[in-house]
């Protein structure tokens, strides 16, 4: 197997170097090798084998990759922000092959048909990217067929548990605010309606990454001989020569993973691979710009401060960093321990032993309904005249756009040992589909490890429109709630403080729902100013990174061409979520994978490589199973 944390000697030199084994690297590796299994491919991972990890491939123990001593996850510390009350975000991505496929929450939502016109760029409109969306799928959902795919590696289902009642509450209670079911709105087009959610999830109940669904199989295989994965490196740099040619790539070892990682840093000497035909990066959105500015890609003013000389000057790199920005919102309920994920993080339900019996409650993300909502006309008035000229700019004609996506989580994210009884508290989940701040990702030295300049820049756009978002969001899903059968009190710890006698204060404990018809909760302006002050000291990341390294002319800060070649250099290319140059009303990680797939399928063109049908190897293939292990089909 093709696999090591040390390269063999005699393996010094590749024909494409992957400098990453994130989501779309991995999609990347996978689609080359199939298309020329002659190919010698080198991809080059930080982080560490996945292979069949328990926080990996089980769905329910993703919030263990939350946790700061994850082995699977990176920790990206922003800045100081004054406008978050002086907090210093911090952003988690992927830390290992398969990137965020391999952490994230896995929910499967795609971009709307405006989204990827939006990025203004030949050969990524969505009707040519709508072939790359179904080529990856092995959809098992109630979608109309010509939406979906159904041979791809990746299968998409509602996994092996759901919590009925839980999930047509969220619908009922969305259906009475005037937000109606659809059986299926990731076709591009519908929008402001909610959906029985789907997930990154086979029917067997294990998580669907990128590693184990491209590069596992084949490597398992022994049928791809030139497929090669380095792990437990970090990428330096890109080597260049004398033409701007690159020629392979330089790294060393993650000190993570060595026992005096401290001493083995001052250690260190770099190694060198050499690359034939192609260098890749596909570190993420965090990463490659790093990967770049280190390279000598980028602002010269930047790359000055940090000492590294310029090879080319390109603005853009690390520009414009965007996230979708979350709230997070605990109530407190009467569901049981089986119905939610929460036995997993708070010690009550033995993991080994949910492994070794295959509960089917390991296969599920807790996340069964959500849905793409839309203001009424009366509520963006409400929000002022600044919110609608943006509205009227940028949301009132594109129908298909989302102000806001908000889900149900059955898990509660916080100190468990620190709730105010035994309940089953759960989580809402409320996040801007387009936000209007930007902030920007650098390197302040050559090293890998030294500090790095990101700002993440939530909540800083002009008129304050992205926190009105939430403040609108917060009001709509808290009504959604108090019409719910499961409601019993919210977890005042997690929401506003409302002044003495406010109308809006908070219910920590009830017998069940307490409104009906057309209620709606009353807030006064001193109510809303303590929302706000909620929303600056919560709001976070959704690990939806993207935008640093944009397709677009150099000339508005662009770094990669449509066909992702980086301007002014040659034999380089990019392929993650730094490409996209405008956000996405959805998930980001179905558009990483369309990323990897478009990727692929211009680099297979540019190689030469006649490109082959791997399907029917692929098809009903999934993650591996434990002997004994049975497979489990939730019902549609």
């Amino acid at each position: 197997m093709g696999l090591y944390t040390k390269l063999p000697e005699d393996l010094q030199e590749f024909d494409v170097i992957i400098a990453g084994g994130g989501l779309a690297g991995c999609v990347v590796a996978g689609r080359l090798a199939e298309a020329d299994p002659n190919l010698s491919i080198l991809v080059v991972e930080q982080g560490l084998n996945n292979y069949n990890a328990p926080e990996v491939v089980h769905p329910a123990l993703y919030p263990r990759n939350l946790f700061a001593n994850s082995k699977y996850t990176l920790f990206w510390q922003g800045n100081e922000a004054p406008q978050l009350a002086g907090r210093k975000p911090i952003v988690p991505s992927g830390g290992t092959l398969g990137g965020g496929s391999a952490i994230n929450w896995m929910v499967y939502t795609r971009a709307q048909r405006s989204d990827f016109d939006s990025f203004n760029a030949p050969g990524w409109s969505a009707d040519e990217i709508y072939p790359f969306l179904k080529k990856f799928e092995n959809y098992h959902g109630q979608g109309e067929k010509e939406h979906h795919g159904f041979d791809g590696p990746v299968n998409i289902s509602g996994g092996t548990h759901r919590c009925k009642h839980a999930e047509d509450d969220f619908i009922q209670a969305a259906d009475a605010m005037g937000y109606h079911e659809l059986k299926d709105i990731q076709n591009l087009r519908d929008n402001n309606a909610t959906e029985r959610w789907l997930k990154y999830v086979g029917p067997n109940g294990r998580r669907q990454d990128s590693a184990h669904r491209f590069l596992h199989p084949k490597l398992q295989s022994g049928k791809f001989p030139n497929l090669h994965v380095l792990v437990e490196k970090q990428v330096i740099r890109v080597l260049l020569d004398e033409n701007k040619k690159a020629v392979g790539v330089e790294y060393q070892s993650n000190p993570r993973f060595l026992a005096n990682p401290e001493f083995m840093t001052a250690k260190q000497t770099p190694r060198s691979v050499k690359a034939r035909k192609m260098v890749i990066c596909s570190a993420g959105a965090n990463g490659t710009p790093l990967i770049l500015e280190r390279s000598g890609i980028g602002n010269p003013e930047i790359l000055k401060r940090a000492g590294v000389e310029c090879v080319e000057d390109l603005p853009g790199v690390g520009h414009d960093y965007q996230d979708h920005h979350l709230t997070l919102y605990a109530y407190r309920t009467n569901l049981s321990p089986q119905d939610t994920i929460n036995g997993f993080s708070d010690g009550t339900m033995d993991v080994s032993e949910a492994i070794r019996n295959t509960d089917e409650l390991l296969g599920t993300n807790a996340m069964d309904a959500s849905g793409k909502f839309r203001p009424t006309e009366a509520e963006v008035d409400a929000l002022g005249p600044e919110f609608r000229a943006a509205w009227d700019r940028d949301f009132k004609n594109a129908t298909d756009r989302p102000l806001m996506i908000i889900a149900l989580y059955l898990c509660y994210y916080g100190d468990h040992s620190m709730l105010p009884d035994d309940a089953q508290y759960v989580s809402m989940a409320n996040w801007t589909a387009y936000p209007y701040s930007r902030g920007h990702i650098h390197i302040t030295g050559k090293d890998v490890n030294d500090k790095i300049d990101f700002d993440v820049g939530y909540l800083k756009d002009e008129n304050e429109i992205d926190l009105k978002k939430h403040i609108w969001a917060y009001k709509l899903q808290r009504d959604m709630w108090r019409r719910m059968n499961i409601f019993r009190g919210e977890l005042a710890s997690t929401h506003p403080k409302f002044p003495e006698g406010s109308k809006a204060a908070v219910i920590e404990k009830a017998d069940g729902p307490v409104f009906d018809k057309d209620q709606r909760i009353q807030y006064t302006a001193e109510d809303d100013k303590a929302i706000e002050q909620k929303i600056r000291e919560i709001v976070s990341t959704t690990w939806h990174s993207l935008g640093t390294c944009k397709i677009a002319p150099r000339e508005k800060k662009g770094v990669v061409t449509p066909e992702l070649s980086v301007h002014g250099i040659t034999n380089l290319k990019l392929a993650d979520l730094g490409v996209v140059p405008e956000n996405v009303g959805a998930n980001t990680g179905n558009t990483a994978f369309v990323v990897g797939e478009k990727a692929a399928s211009i680099f297979i063109k540019e190689l030469g490589l006649a490109q082959q049908d791997s399907s029917a190897e692929q098809k009903g293939a999934d993650s591996p199973m434990g002997e004994g292990e049975k497979e489990v089909v939730v019902g549609q």
